[in-house]
């Protein structure tokens, strides 16, 4: 994409915002999204915030689509000028007992209740939404990529996870997580082969690895 549409992209994410602010007739709009459905390891966080119509915050975009140097920028700037902003996790225990989706909601629904204010309307990234008695959701498919206030959260939710995978990295020193923050990589499995779980891993999303591995075992 050249600079121009970029640029273009960018300024669409505001206008998307406006024009749902404009439906509502005023009132605040929340976006919500989360940060380590995917991983191996660690707790799963989620993020809202509520930004001041009219403030424009340059480079706010999908935070897949930001470096990490342009994250940790942005990290600190959203904060700074949102209206309002939360971070809230479900820890591995929550994921384990209730799926990694339900833990997804629940983070994102404690997102939206520790704003300190009441949305008009909270829009959160995917094709679901999280459950929060007494405001209005709704579900934006690929909303990081459509509304600033959900690409606001998207960075806020994925600097805080890959903050904590470093601290998650000197507690467990051995899995090598700031390199892979958790996710599947072939240094993550190598590691588990040779260290075996640690208590931050989500063994239900380890039962097919090693149910393979042990057929192997068995078949040799």
């Amino acid at each position: 994409m050249n600079r121009m549409a970029d640029n273009k992209n960018k300024t669409e994410l505001y206008e998307f915002d406006e024009a749902v602010r404009t439906e509502l007739g005023g009132g605040f709009l929340c976006g919500t999204d989360e940060a380590g459905r995917g991983p191996l390891a660690g707790d799963v966080f989620a993020a809202a915030v509520i930004l001041k119509p009219g403030v424009v915050i340059d480079g706010i975009n999908d935070s897949k689509k930001l470096t990490e140097k342009k994250r940790e920028k942005l990290f600190d700037e959203i904060k700074d000028k949102a209206e309002a902003w939360c971070i809230a996790s479900a820890s591995v225990e929550e994921i384990e007992k209730i799926n990694i989706l339900k833990a997804a909601m629940l983070a994102m629904r404690r997102a939206v209740e520790g704003l300190g204010v009441k949305p008009s309307l909270v829009i959160a990234d995917g094709n679901k939404c999280p459950e929060i008695p007494g405001t209005e959701v709704r579900s934006v498919i690929k909303g990081d990529a459509l509304s600033a206030s959900i690409a606001a959260a998207s960075v806020l939710a994925k600097v805080a996870r890959d903050r904590y995978m470093l601290e998650m990295a000197e507690k467990y020193p051995a899995y090598a997580f700031e390199k892979h923050k958790g996710y599947g990589t072939k240094l993550h499995y190598e590691m588990l082969d040779k260290h075996g779980a640690s208590e931050i891993h989500r063994m239900s999303f380890l039962k097919k690895y090693y149910d393979k591995k042990d057929k192997q075992q068995t078949e040799n």
